[in-house]
């Protein structure tokens, strides 16, 4: 009888502890389940296999100089893993090359100055994608630059003193001297000794560390940046004057682009901020998020182009 009970007792208890053991695995399990939906709930989009024709992008008027070329590589590199897309890189530096590309739909993306935006958008309906955000807005700004032992205080103290634009396109590099000058009753041509188009802000910052101009206005957010990751030139240099703010060379599309395609390329962007690779592709690059941004954000470089159309100086 005794025998019968003992074996009564170790079955219980023998099944008391299977009942455990499969108790704590599934608690062991839990945490595992609730890290996959973390990640699900996260916004981070996954890799995909990359197939089919790539997206072509245009780089022109850019948030940091074309020495940082390796950062815009990790950029698109991360685009096309989100996307599932090759990605062809067209490094082009003249902004109306650019615009005309676009047009065509010899490039599907383009990394736009403010200006080629805005006049792109109002002549055959160039479309925001998204834009960088700094410091927490959406903006940039025209720096003039002289050098940082140059006794001008202002524009108007580099009368007759060589000047250095960007591009004839440029927004802060070229359309924004010329509307102040043209306030003024002055042309560039008439007022600076000589003018030289540098084809970059990075290199007209150069130009005035360099001693080879005496003055040039340049992207604010190029000036930045190099201050901040290499100031060898920037600290040869120094700002006069801050105009703006207006809305930062944002990344556009065609409007005729797949709505699909154009919805992948959005979110990939967006979502870079909430994804720690992503975060250090942005940092790399001096960039805290790309965001959505409006039409209106371009208004006041399409005020400036408008005035100067309808004050010609004589």
């Amino acid at each position: 009888m005794a025998s019968s009970w003992r074996k009564v007792l170790v079955l219980l208890l023998t099944g008391a502890l299977i009942f455990s053991v499969a108790g704590c695995a599934k608690e062991e399990a839990e945490p595992a389940e609730s890290e996959a939906e973390e990640v699900a709930d996260s916004g981070i989009l996954p890799d995909k296999e990359i197939t089919g024709e790539p997206i072509k992008v245009a780089l022109g008027g850019i948030i940091t100089p074309k020495s940082a070329l390796s950062y815009y590589n990790d950029l698109l590199d991360y685009v096309s893993r989100k996307t599932g897309r090759p990605i062809e890189l067209l490094d082009e530096e003249d902004y109306t090359a650019i615009n005309e590309m676009m047009e065509a739909r010899e490039a599907d993306v383009g990394f736009v100055c403010a200006g080629p935006y805005a006049d792109a958008h109002d002549t055959w309906g160039m479309e925001l994608l998204c834009a960088p955000q700094v410091e927490g807005e959406s903006v940039y700004y025209s720096y003039f630059i002289v050098g940082k032992d140059s006794p001008a205080a202002s524009l108007d103290d580099l009368k007759g003193k060589a000047f250095a634009f960007t591009d004839p396109k440029s927004n802060t590099g070229k359309l924004v001297p010329t509307y102040h000058l043209a306030r003024q009753g002055q042309t560039p041509e008439g007022f600076f000794s000589s003018v030289v188009f540098t084809g970059g802000h990075d290199k007209s910052i150069a130009a005035v560390a360099n001693g080879e101009v005496d003055g040039a206005a340049v992207d604010s957010l190029i000036w930045e940046y190099q201050n901040a990751t290499d100031p060898t030139n920037t600290a040869k240099t120094k700002v006069i004057y801050k105009a703006g703010p207006f809305g930062i060379p944002p990344i556009t599309v065609h409007p005729d682009m797949d709505a699909q395609l154009k919805a992948d390329l959005r979110a990939a962007f967006l979502q870079m901020a909430d994804d720690p690779e992503g975060q250090e592709i942005l940092k790399n690059m001096n960039i805290e998020m790309f965001v959505e941004v409006d039409d209106s954000a371009y208004d006041s470089v399409r005020e400036m182009t408008e005035w100067l159309a309808a004050n010609p100086i004589q």
